[in-house]
């Protein structure tokens, strides 16, 4: 019988037939962590640890508050500098590089074949480009540091086959949204999601990675699209630089779903859950009072280019504050090439370091009671952006910059 893409990969790890289902020690090719590296370090005395086992594995990227707004923040700051000068671990980002979703993949280290295990659910991300990504807890990343392996219990595979293209008006945070929607916010726990067919292939490495992001938020333990050219040039590599991995033709698959790129419309997803998603038509006039395009969802160039597309030559709406967070610096520089970055702040957008701040409710953007924003990120759980009495809706880029200049939810159709 056939097998997942995870249950090869497993198998091939393991030195053995694995099946979905199956606890197996696994030795990881990278270990993603960020701020929470000063957490993680702590608990290593207590496992009988000084340090990792291979440092050369770590890759630690100073994201989430950054550059720090507290003292205590700075303090953590400068103990993960401090640990990372001791243990010598070459592949440390310091702030202002970016989210470290986005450098995993900037810098090579999320390609197909390989196994990554991130202290941050969203590092499912990496699956965009061929990899087995999952996130793990902080006393898990602490025994992967001082061990070098962790135990994984192989996941069943969700297959979405995708048909068709995307409307010009309609992007991939509709896309995922709707499928959210559909199997909800626990519909994919513990399970793998595969994006295949004929609509997957026409989907860009920046769309795949949203999908692949987001697919955290149904519960999924990782996601991925099997490599094809597109990941080969994004890569800048051959398909010889690399091992890929494939599921199986007759492989099984816990559930298939279907979705023809070509009906799916603008959505949102309304407070307080992902999964409350719902037509921009339903939610249309909601006053906002912030909105924000960026983060690692939804802050690469493409997304920079579709709010440059509808903001240009506008002015958003008075007593609305429109807040632009790329995904790295990299991305920030190509904004500057192109002209983005001016577009959007003749528009009235205030652009911010790249970074995690608003997306988490730690600083540069935190809401205040009673205010509603409107945002590209990848959460709207109550208190997620400072408080508990504000409201956050999710949507593409398109309709958050189409939002910011009618002060309130609406549709992008008009401007594509």
């Amino acid at each position: 019988m056939g097998k997942t893409l995870s249950e090869n990969l497993f198998s091939q790890r393991a030195g053995r037939d694995v099946s979905a289902g199956e606890i197996v020690t696994l030795q990881p090719d990278f270990y993603l962590s960020h701020d929470n590296s000063a957490a993680i370090l702590k608990k290593l005395p207590a496992m009988g640890a000084s340090g990792l086992r291979f440092p050369d594995r770590a890759v630690i990227v100073l994201d989430h508050t950054v550059p720090a707004p507290t003292s205590a923040d700075a303090a953590n700051h400068k103990a993960i500098r401090e640990f990372v000068d001791a243990q010598g671990i070459e592949r440390f980002y310091d702030i202002g590089r970016g989210v470290c979703h986005q450098v995993l993949a900037e810098e090579g280290f999320a390609r197909p074949g390989v196994l990554i295990v991130g202290a941050d659910s969203h590092t499912t991300m990496a699956g965009a480009l061929g990899a087995f990504a999952c996130g793990i807890g902080r006393t898990e990343m602490a025994g992967v540091w001082a061990t070098g392996e962790l135990w994984l219990k192989c996941p069943e595979t969700i297959r979405v086959e995708l048909s068709g293209k995307l409307p010009p008006h309609s992007f991939a945070k509709d896309l995922a949204l709707s499928i959210i929607g559909d199997i909800r916010a626990d519909g994919a726990l513990y399970q793998a999601v595969e994006y295949c067919g004929s609509g997957a292939a026409s989907l860009s490495i920046a769309d795949r990675m949203v999908l692949c992001n987001l697919s955290a938020e149904m519960g999924a333990k990782n996601a991925y699209f099997p490599p094809d050219e597109r990941t080969v040039e994004f890569l800048g590599a051959t398909s010889e630089d690399f091992t890929a991995l494939h599921s199986d033709d007759d492989a099984t698959f816990v559930r298939r779903l279907g979705y023809d790129l070509g009906s799916i419309q603008p959505v949102v997803a309304a407070p307080h859950t992902v999964d409350n998603v719902k037509p921009v038509s339903e939610v249309a006039g909601t006053r906002i009072h912030q909105a924000l395009i960026g983060t690692c969802t939804n802050g690469r160039i493409e997304d920079l280019r579709v709010a440059a597309k509808v903001l240009a030559g506008r002015k958003i709406a008075p007593n609305v504050r429109l807040l632009i967070v790329p995904a790295s610096a990299r991305v920030y520089r190509q904004a500057l090439s192109e002209s983005i970055v001016e577009v959007l702040l003749d528009a009235g957008a205030v652009w911010l370091n790249p970074g995690c701040g608003p997306c988490l409710g730690a600083h540069e953007g935190v809401l205040a009671p009673g205010e509603v924003c409107i945002s590209t990120a990848n959460r709207n759980f109550r208190g997620r952006m400072g408080t508990p009495e504000a409201q956050i809706y999710l949507a593409s880029p398109a309709t958050v910059a189409a939002s910011a200049l009618a002060a309130e939810i609406a549709s992008p159709e008009g401007y594509f």
